[in-house]
């Protein structure tokens, strides 16, 4: 085995075992045991409004790395995705304030979102003058994601009853059973899934902001196991 291949393997499958326990305990959180119901659809469940999202774990775990991969590197995409979790926050509120979806007309004025986007990408960058501690590198992939996961779960705010409301649980039994899916959409929610992961805006921020800080965990955990099996090498004798 080559000298390469000796330190790249430890770290390898330190991941591998990480990424698994990661996605096995994400996926049964979300769907299994912390749910409004089990057994919706199938075996599954209907996840509460907060829930930990698999994919964006991986996100912040990778900016480590890039980061540094050690303490230092854990701090900055810790607060990265504090400071782009937050603005994403306001940016979902004042978006929706600005311009919102019309039911009346079926306008969809996006030009609100885009606005409020470019004023905090602005604001993001600018923050760079505090010093070498704020890793705009992290800030920005954070800031996109709670923007991918209000798409996912229906835009909340911005298109009416994108969230949900009422009963999710009699919803989708609706749907399941027949009922008219326009009474059974307008309290599920437009999320994807029949709406099983509707979720309203700030707790949307919140599942992305502690998965994105469970991915800085792992990072370090990932480094610090790695640190610990790798066989260190052998002194030289004189």
């Amino acid at each position: 085995m080559s000298a390469r291949m000796k330190a790249i393997a430890p770290l390898a499958i330190v991941i591998g075992v990480l990424s698994f326990l990661w996605t096995e305990f994400s996926l049964n959180f979300t769907f299994h045991w912390v749910t409004q119901q089990d057994e919706v659809l199938g075996k599954f469940g209907v996840p509460e409004n907060f829930h930990l999202i698999l994919p964006i774990a991986f996100i912040s775990w990778g900016l480590f790395f890039a980061a540094g991969g050690d303490n230092a590197a854990f701090g900055k995409i810790f607060i990265a995705s504090v400071f782009g979790t937050v603005a994403a926050l306001i940016t979902m509120y004042l978006s929706f304030k600005t311009a919102a979806f019309d039911p009346a007309t079926g306008d969809a004025p996006f030009w609100g979102i885009a606005l409020w986007v470019g004023i905090f990408a602005i604001v993001l960058v600018l923050i760079l003058v505090a010093g070498d501690w704020y890793y705009v590198a992290g800030t920005f992939p954070a800031f996109a994601s709670v923007f991918a996961w209000w798409i996912a779960t229906g835009l909340d705010g911005y298109v009416p009853n994108g969230g949900g409301s009422g009963d999710k649980v009699a919803a989708i039994q609706g749907v399941l059973t027949g009922a008219p899916v326009d009474a059974a959409v307008g309290t599920n929610g437009v999320g994807a899934f029949l709406g099983v992961i509707s979720t309203p805006w700030a707790w949307v921020w919140f599942s992305v902001l502690v998965t994105l800080i469970c991915g800085c965990i792992l990072g370090i955990a990932s480094a610090k196991i790695t640190a610990a099996v790798t066989p260190k090498p052998k002194a030289v004798e004189a």
